[in-house]
């Protein structure tokens, strides 16, 4: 086998045990073999799918109770920028030791993303497992990890890292491409007055 090439299934779970985005990246060789990677193809392959595959906090070195919870209910942040209850929701999850992926909302492209999920602009909002959060009550918070499972308090080794904040609503690479090339982004159509320090289209 060569190097870089792995059979799908198992580089699709090496990928979602990861702690950050991953490529996957899909050819067809001359020969008509499909082949998948996490690396890029050759300089001659002409045609080439990529797909990131999205992966949320680890669980390898976790207490077998922390682990059940992160696999039965994952916890997704929503937050934005200058917000206080995004913080204090983030010290919160931090303190009681709950793994957790952060998305950040900022553009309208992320503003759909945050009501595909069930969002409705008031943030920080948090999916614990099928249950949703939407500005921060730490009782209510609270409550909802527990009946997760989550332990009340932190069982997380101390070199523990949640994976870093990305965009609730990544760009494509075409539209990554067009960025990098100076083509000015769409007018916004989707926001609301600012309310204190609040980035338009938001409340907290």
């Amino acid at each position: 086998m060569k190097k870089g090439l792995l059979p799908l299934s198992l580089l699709i779970t090496l990928l979602l045990s990861a702690n950050a985005h991953a490529q996957l990246y899909k050819w067809v060789a001359p020969d008509g073999k499909i082949t998948y990677s996490d690396t890029p193809p050759p300089s001659s392959v002409k045609k080439v799918e990529e797909k990131a595959v999205a992966s949320g906090p680890s669980t390898a070195g976790l207490p077998y109770e922390l682990a059940q919870a992160v696999k039965g209910s994952p916890v997704t942040l929503y937050t934005t920028d200058k917000c206080d209850a995004c913080t204090d929701a983030r010290n919160l999850l931090t303190t009681r030791g709950v793994p957790y992926t952060e998305k950040t909302v900022n553009t309208n492209e992320e503003i759909a993303r945050l009501k595909q999920v069930g969002g409705d602009k008031k943030l920080p909002f948090v999916t614990i497992g099928s249950q949703k959060q939407s500005g921060f009550n730490s009782e209510l918070w609270d409550t909802a990890l527990t009946s997760a499972g989550y332990p009340v308090s932190s069982q997380l080794p101390k070199t523990y890292r949640n994976p870093a904040p990305e965009s609730a609503a990544p760009k494509p690479k075409a539209a990554e491409a067009k960025a990098a090339n100076n083509v000015p982004p769409p007018p916004p159509t989707d926001t609301l007055p600012a309310a204190g320090n609040a980035p338009p289209g938001f409340r907290f």
